[in-house]
């Protein structure tokens, strides 16, 4: 419940349509949900890239970056971790009014919080993806040694091991990024967009390789 009080909602007159035109491809939000280590950030990342070479407008928020501005007033209990999904929701529903192809990167643990975020769009625009290796291989990858201290108790409250996560029940898309490598992961994101209209199959005139050169 909002705690404003004497405000109007002023309606834009730039449609959705114009700027599909202006862009060359639909807007959508692709939110990406998982453990820690499943790789969340690093395909978004990828796909961030994959797409604007393309010559789309694709910007990453990710979970991360977030909580350093934005959120840095929440921790991790169910309730701040409400808050954090329910704002970046806000945010992420920005950005697709933009005509943006936003890609967010949060664990977002709960089914509840990813369908709020998935009811502020319109149908289409919320594309759940799903970064699914399984908890063994997230531990293993333990990218920032969370899992080992997690065990140790050393942290509480961590998603997967003392804290729960709440699988998506039928995410648009369901990424296995223990058996396919990014590059495999990214094509099947692009694939899917390509097959549903988001974007087109062929790439823009603005397309451009932004990709550092080789060393």
């Amino acid at each position: 419940m909002s705690k404003s009080t004497n405000i109007t909602w002023h309606h834009g007159t730039v449609t959705s349509e114009q700027r599909e035109v202006l862009t060359g491809h639909k807007a959508a939000c692709l939110w990406f949900t998982g453990l820690s280590g499943s790789g969340k950030s690093t395909l978004s990342r990828a796909l961030e890239t994959a797409l604007v070479e393309r010559g789309i407008n694709a910007y990453v928020l990710d979970g991360d970056n977030v909580r350093h501005g934005l959120n840095g007033d929440l921790g991790f209990a169910p309730e701040d971790r409400a808050e954090n999904i329910r704002r970046i929701g806000e945010v992420a529903r920005l950005f697709v009014d933009s005509g943006a192809l936003v890609l967010t990167a949060f664990i977002s643990p709960y089914r509840e919080d990813r369908d709020r975020v998935r009811n502020l769009l319109d149908d289409g625009q919320f594309v759940e993806v799903w970064v699914n290796p399984g908890l063994d291989i997230c531990e293993q990858r333990d990218p920032k040694g969370l899992y080992k201290r997690a065990r140790a108790g050393e942290i509480t409250q961590f998603t997967g091991i003392d804290a729960p996560y709440e699988a998506p029940a039928s995410p648009e898309l369901d990424v296995d990024t223990g058996a396919l490598s990014v590059d495999e992961s990214v094509d099947t994101v692009v694939s899917w967009l390509i097959a549903h209209r988001i974007i087109s199959s062929t790439p823009s005139s603005e397309a451009s390789d932004i990709r550092p050169p080789s060393q």
